[in-house]
């Protein structure tokens, strides 16, 4: 994000009630555009779009001081100078909500980018049931909301304007599955002198990836950034690898093949679009039957290059 505009910390407006005292980050500043109108975060912003499967969006009440206040829209606020845009999103919605550490799984970002501030959306699906909790002056309430019932609330303005083009992206889900064996063994590192060593390194390369995200492009989706779920099959004697944090790992207890498959075609049948990565032509056949697509190990090997 662009950072030479002209950013001030601006005096209270005539008539508009006072925030309260807070400790004050270096990003909790006004960015003021060209046109005079003010963004919350010198570093740009960051929500939380939390999304349970059996209770809807977790939208957040604005206290009336707030900036457009009492409207609703997501817990968010200004992102710290070097913080991540997801980092950012979970650390306010954990002060903000009550969001617990961990109870939330990243699956995309969209970003409003202005070029003199930005603000970025995380959709993150919820793993651990939680009651949100409010945590500081800026909520009148917290709720979680259905989807569909979403647009009858007065909305930020902000919040509106993305709602229209997140609410649909709400049911993509995107699924990677990957043939550990197979990617290991094209490329000829002297992998099959300690098959778990080459696993745990694929794992490693893997587990950094699914922390960054993947373009869009990588998988035909909406232009923006995902998370998808990662499953890696290992058999053999690969099957004695950890699983690093962020990757389901599925150890086969007899068929490799018959393993990915199986997991392909449950995947498919949660809702999940599904990828899985393998050069072997049996194996793709089979997956394409469950309804996945196929890329081959060159693919993953490039996104991890």
């Amino acid at each position: 994000m662009w950072q030479g505009g002209r950013v001030t910390i601006l005096p209270p407006v005539p008539g508009e009630p006072r925030r309260p005292s807070v400790p004050r980050d270096p990003g909790d500043a006004w960015v003021v555009a060209p046109d005079g109108t003010r963004y919350w975060g010198r570093f740009g912003a960051a929500g939380l779009l939390a999304l349970d499967p059996e209770r809807g969006v977790l939208l957040q009440h604005r206290a009336s001081w707030s900036h457009f206040g009492d409207t609703w829209g997501l817990p968010g606020g200004a992102r710290h100078q070097d913080e991540s845009a997801v980092a950012g999103a979970l650390r306010e919605s954990a002060e903000e909500a009550g969001v617990p550490d961990g109870a939330i799984r990243p699956r995309l970002v969209s970003v409003l980018d202005l070029g003199y501030w930005s603000y970025t959306t995380l959709i993150g699906d919820v793993t651990t049931s939680f009651e949100p909790a409010i945590g500081d002056p800026e909520s009148h309430a917290l709720e979680w909301v259905p989807v569909e019932s979403v647009v009858e609330r007065p909305l930020h303005p902000g919040f509106a304007a993305s709602w229209e083009h997140l609410e649909p992206l709400l049911d993509l889900r995107p699924a990677i599955v990957v043939d550990a064996a197979n990617v290991v063994g094209s490329v000829p590192d002297g992998w099959w002198k300690d098959r778990a060593a080459a696993a745990r390194r694929l794992l490693g390369r893997i587990a950094a990836l699914a922390a960054d995200g993947l373009p869009a492009a990588a998988l035909d989706l909406p232009e923006l950034v995902w998370f998808p779920e990662w499953t890696v099959v290992v058999e053999g004697r690969a099957r004695s690898v950890a699983a690093p944090e962020g990757i389901d790992l599925v150890r086969a207890e007899g068929s490799g093949d018959d393993a990915i498959a199986s997991e392909a075609a449950r995947l498919g049948a949660d809702g999940r679009t599904v990828t899985v990565v393998t050069s072997d032509r049996g194996l793709a056949e089979r997956s394409r039957d469950t309804g996945a697509d196929v890329r081959g190990t060159r693919w993953l090997l490039d996104l991890l290059a």
